[in-house]
Formats: structure tokens, C-alpha cells, sequence
């Protein structure tokens, strides 16, 4: 046995080794030893818990940063929606207003157009009913005045004392009393009828008058008769006139009124359509407003629950770490008490007969037989037949190789390791593999979609419009027949027209013609008879001719007045109807040029899209192309990539082990060699001493 004497003779570097082989076997043999070395084990745990806590709160405050900027960006976009969703209810409320404002007033002016027209209908009623009457009238008063003028002329031409016996003297008199008591004529006629009328009456209860007397008298009646027939009938050429002007004015009213209120009707349907489409879109802004602000609430609840929880977990960091400081301390102290104070409590409790001195050879082969037994177990567990072969060679080098040289585990230890790079090696040429496929398989998948969709938008698109330009086609075709039949209602407009005015043209020189001719007549004749006195029994003859031609001379201007009448009737209504025809033909005809561009836009656009729908198209047919090639190569596999990187990750980590366990005792049986050299010296030199 070494006592502490014989120690303090040795030299002081074979104390040292006499005090590193010991403390060698201080697991079995020391427990001071031990303990420091439980103590070191606690401290290094204690250093990497405090590593990995470290890293932890690192990572988890990148997280809280991260977290929060990502919060608040959130908490900032929500409050731009929310401003401008607002902005948009606002606005929305704005123009819903404007619009109400404006359905309000085109109501009021539909309402007002409607009173107008049905005023001005009432009034153009009463007007016709006015003229129907007094053309009635007129027309009965000049026919009673033309009579009346050829039965006093042709009476006249009798002979005055038979005017008064005449059968019908009385009926005359009765029938120009009745109309001066009518107020037919103005007062200055009246006047003359109502003295004439008097005189009459005068002469037929005195007797028979002279005949200048009465000569007189009727001279003056026919003149003022005719004076009278004529006015009759310039009042009735006034008044149809005036009827016809009346007519055209309210239908032109009544158009322009019409016209107003379809405008109106068709702003108000506009109006009520946009007036529903702000409505729509302010119910939109609103119900995407409470989202947005039940959102808005939670992100900046949520900032506030992840702020709390973060200073939180730096709190609990903090102590931590601060408790693990003073834990190492303390771990420390106690590691230093036990190295500095119990080196010679040591010496005199444990000798260096206790060490046991292995036979490295035997030691090599039980770690060798272990390392292969755990290549093999892990081998049959991972069914790996490259595994399996490793063992055997393991196996075969542990039995070529024990005791050779210092390091017998080191041919071993280059097998282990070159498996394990080759397990490395594989592992990464699959997670590449991996890593491309994932991206590959990824992308394509976003651009299949991509595509898909950019295809479905197109389609969408190309429908919109060719219906579009479908229903502009059909409007067109509508518009197109209705200008055709527009052209051929006003080409046989113009042609009736035309044939009207022509026999206007002359009928109304047959008509002056024979007026003309007749007023000759009554000139001639009456000169004659009143001239030539040899003629006197032929007298009532050409007094009933006269009153025959004067009967035709009336109807002559009656026909002429009333064709007169026709003509500028027909005229006013045909320049009427002929200008709106022309305001209809050039709207139908802007309508049919602008829906004819807008339908070859349309087209056109279709036609392109369609272009680069096959275009897109062919690129979705590609990339489906290459995700199936894709699918072949990355998916259609018997073992998955986590299924091989696990089997992977658990033979590297069993290699890994089994190079541990060698190094370890490489290490040890290195050491042994150092403790036997070392004692061998030692007791070489305590047995010369």
C-alpha cells in the first residue's frame, strides 16, 4: 500500500500521475470524486437548460415583436377601412338624399305636366266644341244670307209693287228680324237690317209702295246683304283658320308635354334604379363596416393581450435566469469546497490498491461486441440491409484489429462514420428533392389556379359582352326596321301629299275659274236686264237664272273656302308630322350608328379575349402537363420523404450512439494505459528506494 510517506518521497511528477490515476476510478471508488462529478454533470445540465431557455424566449421574442408589427399594421389597415367605409356611408347617404330630392321634384313636374295636358286637352275640347258651333252657325247664316240676297233680287226684278204681295214677302221679313234679334251681324248691320226689316213692315200695312221708292229700299238691302255674306264668310275663313292654328299649337303643346313627361318618367326610373343602387352599396359599406370594426376590435384586443403576455413572459425570464445564476453559484462554491478542502482527506481515505487495472484487450471486445449488437438491433428495427452489413464488418474488424494499437475502436469508428455520412448525404439529397418538389408542386398548383381562374374570368367576360353585343345587334336590327318602315310611311306621306297638293293646285283654279265665270255672268246678265227694258217679259226668266247662278256662285266660294281650309289643314299637319318624322329618323339612325360602334367594340373585345383565353389555355394545359409529371416523380412513391427522413433520423442518431460509446472508451482504455504505465513507474521506483 502507497501511504502519504512514501507519496512525499516521490518525485513531483509521478505524484501526479499517482493522483490523476486515481482520480480515474473516482466514479467507483471516490465518492468526493463523484460528487464533483454530479456537480460538474448539474452545472453543464443547468448551462444548457439555460441555452435552451435563452433561445426559447429569443424565439419567442422575435415572435412578441413579429406578433405586435403585424398587429398594429392590422390595427392600422382596419382603421383606413373603417375611415374609408365611412367616407362611403356618407357619401352613399349623400346621394341617397340627392336622388330622393330629385324623385321628389320629377314626381312633382310628371304630376304638373300631367294637370297641363289634361287643362290644355279640356280647354282644346271646349275650343272645338266653340268652333263646331259658330261654324255651324255661319255656315247656316250665309246660307240664309245668300238666299235671302236672290230671292230679294229676283223679287226686285219682278217689280216693286210685287214685293210686298209676293207669297213669301212675309217669310223673308220674319227671317231678317229673326236674325238681327240673334246679334249675328254687327251693330252697324244691324242697324240697316233692323231699318229695312221696319220699312218693310211699314210699306206691307200702307199698301204697295212706289217703285223708286222700293227700287231704293232694295238696292240698299242686297248691297248690305252681301256685304253681310261676304263678312259671314271671311268670319268663317277666320275661324277655321284660327281652329286650324289652335289644333297645331295644342298638338304641338301636347307633344312638347308628352315629351316632358316621358323624359321625366325616364329620369325618375334612373333615378329610383341608382337611387336602389346607392342604397345597395351603403347597406354593402355598412355591413363590411361592423366587420371591419368587430375585427378591428379584436386585432387591438389581441395586441393587448399578446403585449401583457409577452412582458409577462420577459418577467418570468428575467427570474429565471436570476435564480439559475444563483443556482450555478452555489453549485459553484460547493464544487470548489470539495476540490480544495478533501485532496487530503482523500489521500488518507482511499489508496491506490483500490484501483483495478482492466485488461484493455477484453475491454475492446465487450464495446465491440456492444456496438455491434446495437448496429444490429437497429438494423432488424429499421429493416436496413446497409446496416446490417455494417455490423458484419464491425464485428470482423473487432475480431482482425483487438490489441493492435492504442486505438483499437478506430477502423470502427471510420466505418461508423462513413455511414453516417452517407446517411447524411441521402438525407440531404431528399430534402432537396423534397424542398424542389414542395416548391415546384406549390408553384404550379398556384399557377393552375391562377390560370383556372384568369380562364372562368375570361369565359365570364366573353359571355357579358357577346350577349351584350347580341342584344345591341337585335336593337339595331329593330331599329333598322323601324327606320325602313319611318322611310316608306313618309314616302307615302310625301306622295299623298303631293298628289293632295296637286289636286288642290287644280281644283283651285277650276273653282276661281268658275267663280270668275259666274261673277261674268250675273254682271252680264244683270246689265242686260237692267238696261234694256224691251226685254221686260223675259224679264222673271232671267231673274230665276240669275238667282240659279247666284245659288252656284255660293257654292263655288263656299267649295273654295272649305278646300282652302283642307289645304292649309293638310299642310300644317303634314310639315308637323314630316319634322317629327325627321327628329325620329335621326335618333333611331344616332341610336343604330352608336350601337352598331358599341356592338364592333364588343366584338372586337370578344375576339381578343377569346385570343387570350386559348392562350392562357394552353398554358393551364402545360402546367397540368407538368404537375402530373411532377406527381409521377414526387407523390406516386411506396415510402414518403417523412417516412424516410425518420427512419433516416433514427439510424444516424443509433450510429451516433455507437461512436459515442467507442469514443468514450477509446478515451478510458487510453487512460488506463497512462495509469499502468504510471504505477508501474512508481512502484519500479519504490522497490530501488
Amino acid at each position: 500500500m502507497l501511504t502519504v510517506t512514501t507519496m512525499k518521497t516521490m518525485s513531483p511528477v509521478v505524484a501526479a500521475f499517482v493522483l490523476l490515476a486515481g482520480q480515474a476510478h473516482a466514479d467507483t471508488t471516490n465518492p468526493v470524486s463523484k460528487a464533483i462529478e454530479m456537480l460538474s454533470a448539474l452545472e453543464a445540465k443547468i448551462n444548457d437548460e439555460g441555452a435552451s431557455s435563452k433561445k426559447l424566449f429569443e424565439e419567442f421574442s422575435a415572435w412578441c415583436e413579429d406578433t405586435s408589427k403585424t398587429l398594429e399594421y392590422e390595427i392600422k389597415t382596419g382603421k383606413g377601412d373603417e375611415a374609408d367605409l365611412t367616407a362611403s356611408i356618407d357619401k352613399e347617404t349623400s346621394v341617397s338624399a340627392a336622388l330622393s330630392s330629385k324623385i321628389e321634384d320629377l314626381s312633382g313636374s310628371i304630376a304638373t305636366g300631367e294637370a297641363d295636358l289634361k287643362a290644355a286637352t279640356t280647354i282644346r275640347a271646349k275650343e272645338s266644341q266653340d268652333f263646331a258651333a259658330e261654324e255651324k252657325e255661319l255656315v247656316e247664316v250665309i246660307g240664309m244670307l245668300e238666299r235671302a240676297t236672290a230671292i230679294l233680287e229676283r223679287e226686285m226684278a219682278k217689280g216693286g209693287a210685287s214685293f210686298v204681295q209676293a207669297q213669301n214677302a212675309g217669310s223673308i221679313v220674319q227671317a231678317l228680324a229673326a236674325m238681327v234679334q240673334a246679334s249675328v251681324f254687327s251693330s252697324a248691320d244691324s242697324e240697316r237690317l233692323t231699318a229695312f226689316v221696319q220699312n218693310a213692315q211699314e210699306d206691307s200695312e200702307l199698301g204697295a209702295p212706289d217703285a223708286a221708292v222700293y227700287e231704293g229700299h232694295s238696292g240698299g238691302i242686297i248691297d248690305t246683304l252681301e256685304d253681310l255674306t261676304a263678312k259671314a264668310q271671311g268670319q268663317l275663313v277666320e275661324a277655321r283658320k284660327t281652329e286650324t292654328s289652335s289644333l297645331h299649337n295644342f298638338e304641338m303643346l301636347k307633344q312638347s308635354l308628352v315629351d316632358q313627361i316621358k323624359f321625366d318618367n325616364s329620369d325618375m326610373t334612373d333615378s329610383k334604379a341608382n337611387l336602389a343602387a346607392s342604397a345597395e352599396a351603403k347597406a354593402a359599406a355598412e355591413g363590411d363596416l361592423a366587420v371591419t370594426q368587430k375585427d378591428l376590435s379584436a386585432d387591438e384586443a389581441s395586441l393587448a393581450s399578446t403585449n401583457s403576455d409577452c412582458m409577462q413572459k420577459a418577467g418570468d425570464y428575467e427570474a429565471e435566469t436570476k435564480s439559475r445564476a444563483e443556482e450555478l453559484k452555489a453549485l459553484a462554491a460547493a464544487k470548489a469546497a470539495l476540490s480544495e478542502m478533501t485532496s487530503g482527506a482523500q489521500d488518507l481515505s482511499y489508496d491506490l490498491n483500490q484501483v483495478s487495472f482492466l485488461q484493455t484487450s477484453s475491454q475492446a471486445e465487450i464495446v465491440g461486441s456492444k456496438v455491434v449488437r446495437l448496429i444490429r438491433d437497429l438494423a432488424r428495427k429499421q429493416g436496413s440491409t446497409a446496416l446490417a452489413q455494417l455490423a458484419s464488418r464491425v464485428a470482423s474488424s473487432i475480431r482482425l484489429g483487438a490489441g493492435t494499437s492504442a486505438d483499437p475502436f478506430e477502423k470502427i469508428k471510420g466505418l461508423i462514420s462513413e455511414m453516417i455520412s452517407k446517411l447524411e448525404s441521402e438525407m440531404d439529397a431528399d430534402a432537396s428533392h423534397k424542398a424542389y418538389c414542395d416548391k415546384e408542386m406549390s408553384e404550379s398548383t398556384a399557377k393552375k389556379d391562377d390560370k383556372t381562374a384568369e380562364i372562368s374570368k375570361l369565359s365570364t367576360k366573353i359571355d357579358q359582352m357577346s350577349a351584350a353585343s347580341a342584344k345591341l345587334k337585335e336593337e339595331v336590327a329593330t331599329l333598322q326596321k323601324e327606320l325602313a318602315d319611318l322611310a316608306r310611311s313618309q314616302a307615302e306621306m310625301d306622295k299623298l301629299r303631293n298628289d293632295e297638293s296637286a289636286a288642290y293646285a287644280t281644283n283651285k283654279v277650276d273653282m276661281e275659274q268658275g267663280i270668275e265665270g259666274v261673277k261674268v255672268a250675273l254682271k252680264v246678265l244683270r246689265e242686260y236686264y237692267a238696261s234694256d227694258m224691251d226685254h221686260a217679259a223675259a224679264e222673271g226668266a232671267g231673274a230665276g237664272i240669275i238667282g240659279l247662278i247666284e245659288v252656284a256662285e255660293s257654292d263655288f266660294s263656299k267649295g273654295l273656302a272649305e278646300m282652302n281650309v283642307s289645304e292649309e289643314t293638310a299642310a300644317a299637319s303634314y310639315e308637323t308630322t314630316t319634322k317629327e318624322n325627321a327628329v325620329t329618323k335621326t335618333m333611331k339612325e344616332q341610336d343604330v350608328k352608336y350601337k352598331s360602334m358599341e356592338s364592333g367594340k364588343l366584338d372586337k373585345a370578344v375576339t381578343e379575349l377569346t385570343s387570350d383565353r386559348e392562350g392562357v389555355q394552353t398554358e393551364l394545359v402545360a402546367i397540368l402537363d407538368y404537375l402530373k409529371e411532377l406527381q409521377e416523380m414526387c407523390v406516386a412513391k411506396p415510402e414518403t420523404y417523412a417516412d424516410r427522413k425518420a427512419k433516416r433520423d433514427a439510424e444516424i442518431a443509433g450510429l451516433k450512439e455507437a461512436l459515442s460509446i467507442l469514443e468514450s472508451e477509446t478515451a478510458f482504455i487510453q487512460r488506463s494505459h497512462v495509469e499502468v504505465r504510471a504505477l508501474r513507474g512508481i512502484r519500479s521506483h519504490t522497490a530501488s528506494a
